[in-house]
């Protein structure tokens, strides 16, 4: 498979070749005073130029860990204690600060679920969107200001120009996420981190927005790694998908076959309980249990309490099964023609 790759002892360097951003047993841990929390446990991926990379679990599963942790944005008790993220042959688990802040915003722009954590309440939105412009660009003011009003625009933003005198708290919240999503598409970044933005947006709106994200990947050659808990979101504008649990991707490969053809059960599972695959009049299914506690996870597969194919060789830990392309971890996976 092209854009995720489970690190295994036979990756050759190679597999990094023409990767955008290549991230090699990645390990995000948060010390508690009970004890240490995994949140992310040896992933690894490649992403090339051009690519969407559709990133889906429950939540707890360490979706957005990943995305914070690319973006070196995590906060103590949080630390990256292993792995490496390379963007565009940069290292960056060791790269300064000053060089993270030139490559936010103008390499890699991220995306939040909460649209306050980018935009500043005291600030009008003009204000806000030229000075992301002007910290990585030397232009005019008039310049900077027509590229804001643009991209307002394309989110579905009516009267832009009016728009960009007002104030964050004079928006809804769906329109101060579109304010956002705008911000962060202001310098055509070499990579996007979308982390579960279109939540709150209704659905035409969404459609919108996942064109405009679309078309920018085509236009501009932009790579983007959509974090959801949305299968049907990911599987209209992804190339790729990995679904996580419990801090590891468990299965990835090509969007439509592993749509069609899952091969973990949490995978089966997460398809089957979506409206669109039940009848009309049957109740939904659904994976019974909850998320593991991350403190105690079970020994082996950690989906093994909610799986009902697991028996006592799942209290291994599975190693990586792949196919085609097609990757997952699971000693008992789902036929292809089930």
């Amino acid at each position: 498979m092209t854009a995720v790759l489970e690190q295994t002892a036979g990756v050759a360097a190679s597999s990094r070749r023409g990767a955008i951003l290549s991230v090699r047993d990645l390990k995000t841990y948060f010390a508690t005073p009970a004890g240490e929390v995994k949140a992310v446990d040896g992933l690894s991926f490649d992403l090339r130029a051009g690519q969407v990379l559709g990133l889906v679990g429950e939540s707890g599963s360490g979706k957005s860990v990943t995305g914070f942790s690319i973006v070196r944005l995590i906060e103590p008790p949080g630390r990256i204690v292993g792995g490496e993220i390379s963007f565009k042959g940069q290292e960056l688990t060791g790269a300064s600060l000053e060089e993270m802040r030139r490559l936010r915003g103008r390499h890699i722009a991220m995306i939040f679920q909460d649209p306050m954590m980018t935009l500043n309440p005291v600030l009008r939105i003009d204000t806000q969107m030229i000075e992301a412009i002007q910290a990585h660009e030397r232009v005019p003011i008039a310049e900077a200001r027509a590229r804001a009003r643009d991209a307002l625009g394309k989110v579905g933003i009516p009267s832009p120009e009016e728009r960009l005198k007002a104030y964050p708290h004079q928006f809804s919240g769906g329109m101060r996420q579109r304010v956002a999503i705008a911000t962060a598409l202001l310098n055509q970044p070499d990579l996007i981190i979308a982390d579960e933005p279109t939540t709150a947006l209704d659905v035409t709106i969404q459609a919108q927005i996942l064109a405009e994200v679309q078309k920018l990947t085509r236009d501009t050659n932009t790579a983007v790694i959509w974090i959801s808990h949305d299968l049907s979101v990911v599987s209209g504008m992804a190339d790729e998908v990995a679904v996580m649990y419990a801090g590891r991707i468990v299965e990835a490969g090509p969007v439509a076959e592993v749509i069609n053809a899952p091969r973990h059960p949490y995978t089966a599972g997460l398809i089957g309980s979506l409206p669109s695959r039940n009848r009309r009049g049957e109740r939904l299914r659904q994976i019974h249990g909850m998320t593991p506690n991350l403190l105690d996870l079970p020994e082996g597969c950690a989906f093994r309490t909610r799986c009902d194919h697991a028996d006592e060789a799942c209290r291994r830990e599975p190693g990586l099964f792949a196919r085609h392309g097609h990757v997952h971890r699971c000693f008992h996976p789902c036929r292809e023609d089930a």
